[in-house]
């Protein structure tokens, strides 16, 4: 009776290489195989324009908030777009109606990146 559990345990043990199996032989390949050279450049802060270790306090810059949402709202739209251009015919008006008002939110959210700024990086 045991022999009907193999597929899942198959099942299992794929999906534990797949998912642990790069990130141990990937990171020791690429140690070994790698030139690890670290300089200041390589070892700063990435995308967030301050030091990662510093007071948690500190104030920063609210654009960083804009481009999280301008981020969400673009996703956002993504996400949902491509499901409902494929159902489009059989959800019919009601559907397309439906997507329009959304779509208007959405554009609501980007006039108001735009009116404030984020799109424009100094």
């Amino acid at each position: 009776m045991l022999e009907n559990y193999f597929p899942v345990l198959l099942f299992v043990l794929v999906g534990l290489a797949v998912g642990v199996g790069p990130m141990v032989m990937g990171g020791g390949v690429s140690r070994l195989l790698g030139v690890h050279r670290p300089d200041s450049e390589k070892l700063s802060p990435y995308e967030c324009g301050f030091e990662a270790f510093e007071d948690a306090r500190m104030k920063f810059d609210v654009r960083y908030y804009l481009v999280a949402i301008l981020f969400i709202l673009f996703d956002l739209e993504i996400a949902f777009l491509f499901p409902w251009a494929v159902v489009l015919d059989d959800i019919g008006l009601f559907g397309f109606v439906s997507m329009m008002i959304f779509l208007g939110i959405l554009v609501v959210g980007f006039i108001y990146e735009w009116k404030k700024g984020a799109l424009e990086w100094e």
